[in-house]
C-alpha cells in the first residue's frame, strides 16, 4: 500500500526549485555536482514544508526530461535523499518525501513554537503578543458574572449572541458605516471566518485573487479548500496595492472571490489609501468579485495621539449596498490571540446564509468568550487594552528595527506605521536557509516563501513585533549568526544550477 497522500508535477517541482536564491560564492567556491545540487534542493522544499511530507514524487524519467539532465542524475539525488531519511520508495508505489526520524514535521503554516521550546529558542514565528493584563482577566471575571442566564440555555448561537452582535453592529455604526446586528456574524476567530466565507462562495477549483505576498496561513487554508490562488503583487514599499495590476486581474482572470488585507498588511505593514480602497471596491464590482477584507489590523496604528487619525475609511464604507464587500475582523491581533472570536460585516443574506451552512461545521463559538469580548466593548476595556497594546507593539518595533540595523546593516526594510509585522529583505541570502539555521542558533523566523504563491519571496524574511528590549537584541544578534552560516555555506548544500532548468 503506498505510503504517500499527495503528489506533484514535474513542471511544479521545477518551478518550486528554480524559486531558490542561490547563496553567495566566496572566491574559490565551486559547485556541488548536479545530483547533489538537486536532492539539496529538494530536501530544503520539505524541511520548509513547501513540499509537504507524504507528497510522491515524480519518476526518475520524467523528472529527468523537465530538467534536461539524465536519468542517473535524478537517480543519484533519489538515493543521496533516501540515504538522509527524506525519501522513501516502494517499488510499484514510487517515491515520497519524508522527515528522518526524530526530526519535527516541518510546519506548513506559522503554528506557534511548542511551551516547551521557549526557554532556549526566541519565537519570530508567530506574529501575536501577550494577553494585555489586567484587562483579560478583568473581561473573564465580567463574562462569569453575566454567564448565569445563558447556562440555562443549550448555548448554541450559530450567528453569536445577539448583545454582541448588535455591540459590533453599533461600532461600525459609529465609524460612519450604519450597521444592523443582521450584518453580523461572530465566528471562531478570523481563520474561521474567511474558512466559511470560502466555502460558501468557492467551490473546489475555483480562483481566489490574493495579496502577493500575502499572509501564510490564510494561504494554507485556501489551498487545503482546493482553490486557485491568483498572486497580484503589491506596490514597492508601503504603497498598498497595485491598482493597474488588480484589475487587470480582475478583467482576465474574474477571480470569485479577492482576500486582501487594507490595514497594516501582513507581511508588508502597508496601508491602502482611500483612493485605493475606493478603486479596488469599483473594479471588484464591475468583475462580479467578491472582495474580502481583513482588518484584523486594523486597530493596531501607531500615530502619536493614539486616537487614528490619520486612518483612512473602513473598505465597506465604499460598498454602501453591501453587495461587493465582506469585511472580517477579529480580536485576535488587537487583543489577545488566545481570544477567539472573530466576526463577519455582510449584507444579512450573505450572513443568513453563512449562518445556515455552520450547522455543518462548528454550530458556534464558545459564550464565555464572547461574553468577554462583550463585556470588554460595552465597559470601555477594549480601548483601554488596546491602547496598551499599541505601546507594545509600537516599542517593540523600535527595538527590533534598531536591532537588525544594527548587526545586519544590509538587509533592506521599510518601517510601518502599525500593524505586527516587519517584511525583510535579507541582503541576498536564501529565506528558507536563514530559516533552517536560524533553528540551530535559537531563533525562529518564517521565510519569504510562506507568504508566496509557488516560492516566491526567497530573499525575504517576516519579523513580527513580539519581542522588545534584550531579547530584540538577542535575536538580531541570533539573526546575524544565522547569516553567517548561510553565507559560509552550511545547511542546505548546494542550489539547482540555473542551466539545469529546461
Amino acid at each position: 500500500m503506498a505510503q504517500w497522500t499527495s503528489a506533484i508535477g514535474s513542471t511544479q517541482l521545477a518551478r518550486l526549485l528554480t524559486s531558490q536564491q542561490p547563496r553567495p560564492a566566496g572566491p574559490g567556491t565551486r559547485r556541488p555536482p548536479a545530483y547533489r545540487a538537486l536532492a539539496d534542493g529538494i530536501r530544503l522544499l520539505v524541511l520548509e514544508g513547501r513540499v509537504p511530507v507524504a507528497t510522491r514524487l515524480p519518476a526518475e524519467r520524467e523528472l529527468a526530461q523537465a530538467f534536461s539532465v539524465s536519468r542517473t542524475t535524478v537517480a543519484a539525488a533519489y538515493e543521496a535523499l533516501r540515504g538522509e531519511g527524506f525519501l522513501e520508495s516502494r517499488r510499484g508505489a514510487g517515491s515520497w518525501t519524508a522527515v528522518p526520524a526524530g526530526n519535527p514535521l516541518p510546519a506548513r503554516g506559522l503554528e506557534p513554537l511548542p511551551p516547551e521550546a521557549l526557554g532556549s529558542m526566541i519565537d519570530l514565528g508567530t506574529a501575536a503578543l501577550p494577553a494585555p493584563e489586567p484587562w483579560l482577566t478583568r473581561a473573564v471575571q465580567g463574562a462569569l458574572e453575566e454567564l448565569p442566564p445563558y447556562a440555562h440555555t443549550h448555548g448554541d448561537y450559530p450567528a453569536g449572541l445577539p448583545a454582541l452582535r448588535t455591540m459590533i453592529a453599533e461600532r461600525y455604526t459609529a465609524h460612519g458605516i450604519p450597521t444592523m446586528p443582521e450584518q453580523i456574524m461572530v465566528t471562531t476567530g478570523a481563520m474561521g471566518a474567511i474558512d466559511a466565507i470560502c466555502h460558501l462562495f468557492a467551490g473546489r477549483g475555483e480562483r481566489v485573487a490574493v495579496e502577493s505576498p500575502s499572509y501564510a496561513n490564510i494561504l494554507q487554508l485556501m489551498r487545503e479548500a482546493g482553490l486557485r490562488l491568483v498572486p497580484v503583487a503589491m506596490a514597492d514599499g508601503l504603497r498598498g496595492w497595485d491598482l493597474d495590476r488588480w484589475r487587470q486581474v480582475l478583467r482576465e482572470a474574474a477571480p470569485r472571490l479577492a482576500y486582501v488585507v487594507a490595514d497594516f498588511h501582513n507581511p508588508t505593514g502597508a496601508l491602502a489609501d482611500e483612493e485605493q480602497r475606493r478603486s479596488l471596491v469599483d473594479s471588484a464590482r464591475a468583475a462580479g468579485t467578491v472582495l474580502v477584507v481583513d482588518e484584523t489590523m486594523t486597530e493596531l496604528h501607531f500615530d502619536e495621539d493614539g486616537e487614528g487619525a490619520a486612518m483612512p475609511r473602513r473598505v465597506c464604507a465604499f460598498d454602501p449596498a453591501g453587495s461587493t464587500v465582506i469585511t472580517v475582523g477579529s480580536a485576535s491581533k488587537a487583543f489577545w490571540a488566545g481570544m477567539r472570536i472573530g466576526w463577519v460585516r455582510a449584507a444579512p443574506d450573505v450572513i443568513r446564509s453563512l449562518v445556515a451552512a455552520r450547522a455543518y461545521a462548528d454550530l458556534g463559538t464558545p459564550v464565555l468568550e464572547q461574553l468577554a469580548v462583550n463585556w470588554l466593548l460595552n465597559t470601555g476595556g477594549w480601548e483601554e487594552a488596546v491602547a496598551l497594546r499599541r505601546a507594545q507593539a509600537r516599542g517593540n518595533r523600535d527595538a527590533l528595527v534598531a536591532a537588525v540595523r544594527r548587526e545586519l546593516p544590509d538587509w533592506e526594510f521599510d518601517v510601518p506605521n502599525g500593524g505586527l509585522t516587519l517584511w525583510v529583505k535579507a541582503g541576498g541570502l536564501s529565506g528558507s536557509r536563514l530559516a533552517e539555521l536560524g533553528e540551530r542558533v535559537g531563533v525562529r523566523v518564517p521565510s519569504g516563501p510562506r507568504f508566496g504563491v509557488d516560492g516566491a519571496f526567497e530573499g525575504y524574511v517576516r519579523l513580527p513585533f513580539t519581542v522588545g528590549g534584550a531579547v530584540a537584541d538577542e535575536a538580531a544578534a541570533r539573526l546575524a549568526a544565522a547569516a553567517q552560516l548561510v553565507r559560509d555555506g552550511q545547511g542546505a548544500g548546494g542550489d539547482v544550477p540555473r542551466t539545469l532548468i529546461a
